[in-house]
């Protein structure tokens, strides 16, 4: 994501659930899934006692109303014995569920959706469920005070999802950890395009409404997935190595928008250099006129931003493609392992494209005195979803890593990168395993840089 407000030329944890009783009888103790994974920033974020494999969601949005109709198919796989399990979902009114075609009771607690099933789970088993749903999906204001999720527009919605959007329009395990494949079948008047994440499958026409279709096949986490509605201009080719490009851009954004996403594949190609194979079967841009969002956001394959970007915020979210998406966090403290990744590409691409070195920019940020926001906390723990988007997680987790260039040298610091992005593509990772892969290859004790510039408040004493 582009830093909470840095588009803008001017200027939650979910609640806790009531494990309730159903028509089925009193749960078996040890037989509930959790309702959260317990995040130290958003502890009841997703939900515990199965894997979703798999979304397959359809839905209908008219922008006139702002109505959203929903069926979501979540084929899951449980991971203990399962006498109800829960999923996230912010407002919306269910109007059933099955699990394996029966009919399941469930209760609503918050922004809990706690599902019955007529017959208990065994543990290790697949299964299906299918919630039918719709409303008016109201975006969540985050702890900074900013909006995220299904963001109503002039002419459709922004669909964004970071931190905890997701549940604004489908029923989700709504974190990281859990990271799944979806298709999605979104119908709107026809007029409208409907933009979502992967491969685009095709559209039809029928009596005023048209149905697009996306399919993507490679694991990514709820939050990443979006199904932007409006009026579009969209652009599709085919780059010389088979990737799928799909642009879709608001008109009032075409003509600012069209310079810098005609760079596109270049500095994809540029990345995959340096980072590894780019990790999707498609890749493009969703460029939306939605100047009250503040923000880009890296949604998988296909970013979206609030207006058009500029170069170095389509190369900070395209960079997000490897660390964000392709290898995912596993909780939210660890966020910058995304955004320092993703502002330190930035830093890269300006150094090898005939602007200032990654050096001279660390040093001009070094210049800032003490006293700063951006010495305010240690980017490897904000110390709340407060503090997740703001300077230290971005520009002082870009500086680490030109530490650690420093510290290593070029050649084994480029194979720190691409090694971290490929060894765990389509997972996880943590900033424990990131400074163990880091010691690994280079051979150096490095528990004093990495204390020094994430561990820690404050000013580091030396540059």
């Amino acid at each position: 994501m582009s830093r909470r407000g840095a588009l803008v030329a001017a200027g939650l944890p979910v609640a806790v659930v009531a494990l309730l009783a159903s028509a089925a009888g009193p749960a078996a103790a040890g037989t509930a899934g959790s309702p959260g994974v317990n995040d130290p920033y958003f502890p009841l974020a997703g939900n515990g006692g199965y894997h979703v494999k798999h979304y397959d969601l359809t839905l209908g949005y008219d922008p006139g109303t702002r109505h959203l109709d929903g069926r979501a198919v979540i084929t899951a796989r449980s991971t203990q014995q399962l006498n109800r399990f829960n999923l996230d979902l912010n407002g919306l009114k269910v109007t059933s569920i099955t699990v394996d075609q029966a009919t399941a009771t469930f209760s609503r607690d918050g922004q809990e959706l706690v599902v019955t099933p007529r017959k208990s789970i065994a543990k290790d088993r697949e299964f299906r469920a299918v919630v039918t749903y719709g409303g008016i999906p109201q975006p969540v204001t985050d702890p900074d005070g900013s909006l995220d999720g299904w963001i109503p527009t002039d002419d459709g919605a922004f669909v964004a999802g970071e931190p905890q959007g997701a549940m604004t329009w489908f029923p989700a395990n709504n974190h990281p950890k859990d990271k799944a494949s979806y298709d999605f079948t979104v119908t709107v008047p026809q007029g409208r395009s409907a933009v979502a994440n992967g491969v685009f499958l095709g559209q039809t026409t029928s009596g005023g409404r048209t149905t697009f279709r996306w399919r993507q096949s490679e694991p990514m986490a709820a939050y990443l997935a979006t199904a932007t509605v409006g009026t579009f201009k969209v652009e599709q080719y085919t780059t010389p190595g088979g990737l799928k490009v799909y642009n879709a851009v608001d008109p009032r954004e075409a003509a600012a928008s069209a310079p810098v996403l005609k760079k596109l594949p270049s500095v994809l190609d540029w990345e995959s250099k340096i980072f590894g194979p780019y990790p999707f079967r498609a890749a493009g841009a969703i460029v939306d006129h939605a100047p009250k969002v503040g923000y880009a956001l890296e949604t998988q394959s296909r970013p979206v931003y609030d207006r058009a970007p500029d170069l170095s915020t389509l190369v900070h979210e395209s960079a997000h493609q490897w660390f964000g998406d392709s290898v995912s966090l596993t909780t939210w403290k660890d966020i910058w392992l995304n955004e320092g990744f993703a502002t330190y590409a930035e830093w890269l691409y300006d150094e090898q494209h005939g602007g200032q070195t990654a050096q001279k920019t660390f040093d001009d940020l070094y210049a800032t005195p003490a006293d700063d926001e951006l010495w305010s906390f240690a980017p490897a723990d904000p110390g709340s979803g407060e503090h997740i988007f703001e300077a230290p997680v971005y520009s002082r987790g870009a500086m680490a890593l030109q530490k650690l260039r420093q510290a290593v040298g070029d050649k084994t610091f480029f194979r720190i990168l691409r090694t971290w992005a490929t060894d765990n593509r389509d997972g996880h990772g943590t900033t424990a395993q990131f400074i163990r892969l880091a010691e690994r290859e280079s051979g150096k004790n490095l528990d004093a840089l990495f204390h020094t510039w994430i561990g820690t408040a404050g000013k580091p004493s030396q540059p």
